[in-house]
């Protein structure tokens, strides 16, 4: 297939800017977003101590269950709560209260908290990958940045059609730099393409899904989206307070009864993880208990109980849900990669880091291809994405780590404040690495970033130590192998960082002179 040369250009320059515009949020949630798919071993790594103290039981459960809702009024018109469990080994219940403001409180805890214990590294990545740290707007823009990035993956399928299965192989190392970081980015572009595309379709759909209702509300629902939302997304049926009396069954029979329902389906396991408590102590009480179940899309599934009598009100399990759950279900599965064995969550972190280098890379390229090649100053536009890329990208990499020392020293000293401590130290960071990057030249702000990433990634490790007593043999040991491979994984990055810090200190050294990249003192010195 051969496309005419006023088309080929058309859909470059549409790939290009596209690729431009969204490039730098796309690194953020790829860089952020593969850290997600191990949220369940975040929380055991930023609190050991909290990690290894026994499970609670159901009983216990039941007493905090109880507390909460004599204390806090406000909690009896609709409460979750979190089952003890191998992530969360306490039990946490969380409700708002009368200014709309959620609160959590454990056993310890029961007034309420404004922030979940253990959370504040999961809850970071998580609003970066999702929101890019703004509020409000922040997870709406994702969405219209997923739709930028569909734009950009058609239009580089179109471009590199012709030559699809050559661009596959082609990794060609030499002294062509701008050659080998192309080979790299058409590489990596077209073997992870099909996640690519589905990333771009689940990320829209979950940023924008109130957004698509909001639109197909006269058409589908023809006015009524707001009284047809909760049996679109609800799995338990709505039922308003009765006003009288209700005497509930005790939290281990519902826990036994939701099971009981989900294996009478057909379920080989259900293991409940958290539950919904609507209009507790009332007679219309009901209790929805969400759970997972291994070989599904989707694994976590719902089951709805009268919280007075066990019946069974309503189901949204794996392979039985209606087509709302199903497709809301799924695409939540496809994107933080819930399902299959424990080696998905390692391809999904592959596809994150490697992901946030194809558009690191896309943004080298555009400032390579637009190069003087006969002078040694660049053009402003030049130097000024070189900053920007070595500050927003790079950057990002240095505070994300800094966080994960921020979090052991504020877990051993200020406990208080861990949660705080961590966004502070997260966005203060990039904002001095995006500041450092605008006032020194890019090939030596790139350099001293890489570096500095390298540094604060392998004191994370060393942070969960000496703050925390979570050396790696110490894991092993105690045989809490996510806290170990959180550290592996943490050495293996920054000896990665180190090894960019080494390259892009000998390309500015030696490399091509006329080049944002050249260090035109290292270059005066070796001549």
């Amino acid at each position: 297939m051969k496309l005419k040369a006023a088309t080929l250009r058309t859909f470059t320059t549409v790939h290009t800017w596209v690729g431009l515009v969204a490039g730098f949020a796309l690194f953020v949630a790829f860089y952020a977003g593969a850290l997600p798919v191990f949220h369940h071993d975040l929380p055991r790594w930023q609190s050991p101590q909290a990690a290894a103290r026994p499970a609670d039981t159901l009983d216990h459960a039941q007493q905090l269950l109880d507390a909460v809702l004599e204390r806090h009024p406000a909690a009896r018109t609709q409460l979750g709560m979190v089952f003890p469990g191998e992530e969360f080994p306490q039990a946490l219940a969380y409700w708002q209260d009368s200014d709309g403001t959620w609160l959590f409180a454990s056993a310890e805890h029961l007034e309420g908290s404004p922030k979940p214990p253990q959370a504040g590294l999961a809850e970071l990545v998580n609003e970066l990958h999702y929101t890019l740290g703004l509020p409000l707007a922040g997870s709406y823009l994702m969405g219209i940045i997923s739709l930028l990035y569909g734009l950009a993956l058609v239009s580089g399928v179109v471009i590199h059609l012709p030559k699809l299965v050559g661009d596959l192989f082609a990794l060609r190392p030499g002294r062509n730099l701008k050659r080998l970081w192309q080979d790299a980015h058409n590489v990596l572009g077209v073997l992870g393409l099909p996640m690519h595309i589905m990333f771009a379709i689940t990320g829209a759909l979950l940023c924008l899904v109130f957004v698509l209702m909001a639109a197909l509300n006269p058409l589908v629902y023809r006015g009524g989206l707001l009284e047809a939302l909760p049996a679109a997304l609800e799995p338990a049926p709505v039922r308003a307070a009765a006003g009288q009396p209700g005497t509930p069954l005790p939290l281990p029979t519902l826990h036994a009864r939701a099971v009981e329902a989900a294996l009478a389906q057909g379920l080989e396991s259900f293991e409940p993880s958290f539950l919904k408590l609507a209009h507790a102590g009332d007679a219309n009480a009901a209790i929805e208990i969400t759970g997972t179940s291994p070989r599904a899309l989707g694994p976590l599934g719902a089951v709805a109980l009268d919280a007075n009598t066990g019946q069974v009100l309503a189901t949204q399990l794996p392979g039985q849900r209606d087509g709302n759950h199903a497709t809301l279900a799924a695409a939540y599965a496809l994107h933080f990669g819930e399902y299959g064995n424990a080696l998905v969550p390692w391809l999904y972190f592959l596809l994150g880091t490697s992901g946030a280098f194809l558009f690191y890379s896309g943004n080298l390229l555009w400032i390579e291809s637009r190069r003087k090649r006969r002078q040694v100053a660049q053009g402003r536009a030049q130097v000024n994405m070189a900053r920007a890329t070595v500050g927003g990208c790079i950057g990002l990499c240095v505070a994300g780590s800094v966080a994960f020392v921020a979090a052991q020293a504020a877990e051993r000293f200020a406990p208080e404040a861990v949660d705080a401590g961590i966004r502070r130290a997260c966005f203060a960071t990039w904002g001095l690495c995006a500041l450092w990057a605008a006032l020194r030249p890019p090939a030596r702000a790139a350099r001293e970033l890489l570096s500095a990433a390298a540094v604060a990634t392998a004191l994370g490790p060393v942070a969960h130590g000496a703050f925390n007593g979570g050396w790696p043999w110490r894991s092993i040991a105690d045989g809490h192998w996510a806290p170990f491979w959180v550290d592996v994984v943490a050495l293996l990055m920054a000896a990665g960082f180190a090894a960019l810090a080494q390259a892009s200190a000998k390309r500015a050294r030696y490399g091509d002179p006329n080049s944002v990249w050249a260090d035109p003192v290292a270059g005066a010195a070796r001549a």
